[in-house]
Formats: structure tokens, C-alpha cells, sequence
């Protein structure tokens, strides 16, 4: 008997929780819907020319990403003209450094930035007795402005193009960086714009070379206002060398900024590994930069993330401070699964006792509605052969009464139904005896 009520028990719980389970499972894949797959465990990263800064930091950037488990691949190009083609075209490619001041309109859409990592000076070193301060005195020059598709030739064209400077009035080589000091060594050319950072071999090469002097660019605050992407900086003097007093004054410069591109499919967790490498590397002071002035939310050609938003307003994700990489990203999606499905188990274990026991009981609780009827129409007067058909219906409800099975918490219910038609049977047969409800 024991096993029959277990039986029993074990079906009407099945029968109460699995449509209560399968609600949470549906609740648990709608939650699904919006979980971001897990990271890659690998970044491409494309790069400027062999031996270049963009090589250079992106190489550290790679050594502190690597700490956490994910592999990042360099891929050198000509620079952030090429780059930017990169992150358009080659889904493969997920960041890049890019110099601002290179990129057309069509060529933001998909991407956005993690920030400005640091300032990028133009240095313009010249030949020749004659002062330069402005652009304008370029005209009828050779000027060496850098191969196609370097961030340098880019910003020097619109700098050129501004001053009215083109092919038909002045000579334009389109000579690598590395080759500018021998070609003005040896007279080749007149003029040399390098963008790079003062610590650059080349730069200190042409800033030591005789004969060869750097433009302090006097025009330098109109400059920043016509291009916004452009700020102005200081070189002081005596700065690259206090003995030879290089350079022999205050020396003004443009600078543009190196932003940190990405794709905008680029997974969130990889962007914050992106940024924390970038602050790392360039958060110390330098020569045109104070202690924590960059990484940077400054303004750019390409819209911020909002990673990058909340890692410059807030620093990184709270899991990320404290636990590894990896775990704090499975533990992040871990939550977004388990909060909405804690939200709804709990209502739900809450209930099923309730359901269960009403599911029970319901299969008791029906035959009280039919004995109340039958209780009700013996009150009423009645002939007396109508006794039988009352008792007939009395054992008819007992009957199906008797083949209905409960667990054993519930077979109180069970007993008291049965004592309650005992009572009615007792109400019909005093009727019985009396003559019917009037006493006849």
C-alpha cells in the first residue's frame, strides 16, 4: 500500500513540476538570448612599418594582453592609411593604431575608438639658411612627405593642400622615413616631415645633423582651430641634449594623436583588455605628455566606445579588478544568465507546494460538490420511493470516491470525505424513517 501511495505521490509531483520546468527552461533560453558569446582567445591587431612606434607599442600591448590567455597576432602595414582599409575590408583584423587627421567620412562607419593612447608630433626639418615658420614657405621645395598610405603623407597633403602647395608648384617624394635622414644628409631634399616620438632614432639623427634645422611653427594655434584634430605642443629648449643645447629654443609643433581603433563587433571583454594594456604602456609621463594624461577620451574622427566610456569614467569592470581575466568573463555571463532565472525560480519553487497540494486535494475536494447537491435535494420534500434513488446516487459518489488515489500526506482528506458520506447516508435514511422532511 505504502509503494501504491509513493507511486502516486511521485506522479501527481511530476505531473505538478515538469510544465513549471519547462517554463524555466524557456525562461533560461530567452535569458540565453541575450548573453554575449564568450571572447576570443585571439586579436589581430594591425600595425605601422617594421621598427615603427605603432610596431613598437603594439608589440608591449601583445606581452600584457598575453597574461590573459588571449594571443594577439601584429600585422605591419605602411601605416594608418592602410590600417584604416584593413578594418573596413578584412574582418580578420579586429584593432589598429591610426593617426587622426587620416580618416575620410565614409571610413567611420563600423568602427570606433578606445581612446587617444598619445601625442604624435610632426616634426619639419629643413635645410638651408632661410628661417622657416610657415607652410607657405614650402612652396617650390623638395619635400619628402612619406609612401603612400603612411598616416604622415595623409596629414601632410591636407596641411599642404590648405596653403594652396600641390605637384605643379613643388616636388612631392613619397620617401620612407628611415630614408629621410640620408636623403637630407646628402642633399637630396629640402624639407622632411617625420611624424613620431622624440625618442624616434631618425628624429634625433636629423635634430644632431649640421646644416639641418626644425621648424618651430608659428602658426601653430591656427592650425588647432582649422583642424581639430591637431593640437599644439612644446618642445623646450636644450631638451634632447643640455650640452649641444638641442634644440636652440623653444621650438613649436603640431601634433596629432594615435588612436586605438576597433571594430564595433569587437567583443567588450577584449576592447577592456585593449585599454588597460594601452594604460598601461602609455600612462607614464613624456616629453609632450604629463604622468596619466593619456590613454585618453579626447576628441577624435571616431565615436567612443562605450566600453571606453565606462573604463574612462569608472576604470574596469568590477570583476576584472579583482579576478583573472577569463573568470571574471564567465562569471560576468554566468550572472546575466542567473539573475533572470533566479527571478523566476523563486516564484516558482514558492508555488509548487501550493499547486501541488491544490492538484491534490482538487481531486478530492470534486465529489464535496456533487454530495452537497444530493444533501440538498433530500432536504427538500420529496416522496418516499424517491429514498432509493437518493441512496443509489449516495453509492455511486462513494463508489468513484473510493478508487481515488492521494499520497499519503493527503489520505486525511481522503477519510474525511468518506465520514462526510457516511453523515449524508445517516440524513437519508432518518428522512427515511420519519416519512420524508416534513415528518409525515
Amino acid at each position: 500500500m505504502k509503494r501504491l501511495a509513493d507511486w502516486v505521490a511521485l506522479r501527481d509531483f511530476s505531473v505538478t513540476s515538469i510544465p513549471l520546468a519547462l517554463f524555466v527552461a524557456g525562461s533560461f533560453w530567452f535569458a540565453f538570448q541575450f548573453v554575449r558569446p564568450a571572447p576570443s582567445d585571439r586579436l589581430v591587431i594591425a600595425t605601422g612599418p617594421e621598427g615603427g612606434a605603432y610596431q613598437t607599442y603594439a608589440k608591449r600591448y601583445r606581452d600584457i594582453i598575453a597574461r590573459n590567455r588571449v594571443e594577439v597576432e601584429l600585422r605591419s602595414s605602411s601605416g594608418s592609411v592602410e590600417n584604416l582599409r584593413r578594418l573596413a575590408s578584412d574582418p580578420s583584423v579586429d584593432a589598429a593604431l591610426v593617426q587622426s587627421g587620416v580618416v575620410e567620412p565614409p571610413q567611420k562607419e563600423g568602427l570606433l575608438s578606445l581612446g587617444s593612447v598619445y601625442p604624435e608630433p610632426l616634426w619639419v626639418f629643413y635645410r638651408g639658411e632661410e628661417n622657416l615658420e610657415r607652410f607657405v614657405q614650402l612652396k617650390g621645395k623638395r619635400l619628402a612627405i612619406g609612401p603612400e598610405g603612411s598616416g604622415v603623407r595623409a596629414l601632410v597633403q591636407r596641411l599642404l593642400t590648405a596653403h594652396g602647395i600641390g605637384k605643379d608648384t613643388t616636388t612631392l617624394l613619397d620617401l620612407p622615413i628611415a630614408e629621410s635622414v640620408g636623403a637630407m644628409g646628402r642633399g637630396e631634399i629640402d624639407v622632411a616631415f617625420i611624424v613620431a616620438s622624440a625618442e624616434s632614432t631618425v628624429v634625433r639623427d636629423l635634430l644632431r645633423m649640421e646644416n639641418v634645422r626644425l621648424m618651430n611653427v608659428t602658426q601653430a594655434a591656427s592650425y588647432t582651430r582649422l583642424f581639430p584634430f591637431l593640437s599644439s605642443v612644446m618642445l623646450p629648449r636644450g631638451v634632447i641634449d643640455l650640452v649641444r643645447d638641442i634644440p636652440a629654443q623653444d621650438t613649436i609643433l603640431l601634433a596629432a594623436n594615435a588612436n586605438l581603433v576597433v571594430r564595433k563587433e569587437l567583443h567588450p571583454a577584449l576592447a577592456s583588455l585593449l585599454i588597460q594594456a594601452a594604460i598601461e604602456v602609455h600612462d607614464p609621463p613624456g616629453l609632450f605628455q604629463a604622468a596619466g594624461e593619456f590613454p585618453a577620451a579626447t576628441a577624435s574622427e571616431f565615436k567612443l566606445s562605450e566600453e571606453a566610456v565606462r573604463h574612462y569614467k569608472s576604470g574596469p569592470p568590477f570583476l576584472q579588478r579583482y579576478l583573472p581575466f577569463w573568470l571574471a568573463v564567465f562569471v560576468e555571463r554566468t550572472v546575466v544568465l542567473i539573475i533572470p532565472l533566479i527571478v523566476v525560480l523563486i516564484p516558482v519553487m514558492r508555488f509548487l507546494p501550493s499547486i501541488y497540494s491544490w492538484r491534490v486535494k482538487r481531486r478530492i475536494y470534486r465529489w464535496y460538490g456533487e454530495l452537497k447537491q444530493l444533501e440538498h435535494d433530500v432536504e427538500q420534500p420529496h416522496p418516499p420511493e424517491q429514498v432509493d434513488a437518493f441512496l443509489t446516487r449516495l453509492e455511486n459518489i462513494e463508489d468513484r470516491a473510493a478508487r481515488v488515489k492521494v499520497p499519503l500526506a493527503f489520505a486525511d482528506l481522503l477519510y474525511n470525505l468518506r465520514l462526510h458520506i457516511q453523515l449524508v447516508r445517516a440524513l437519508i435514511r432518518t428522512k427515511e424513517r420519519v416519512g420524508g422532511p416534513n415528518g409525515r
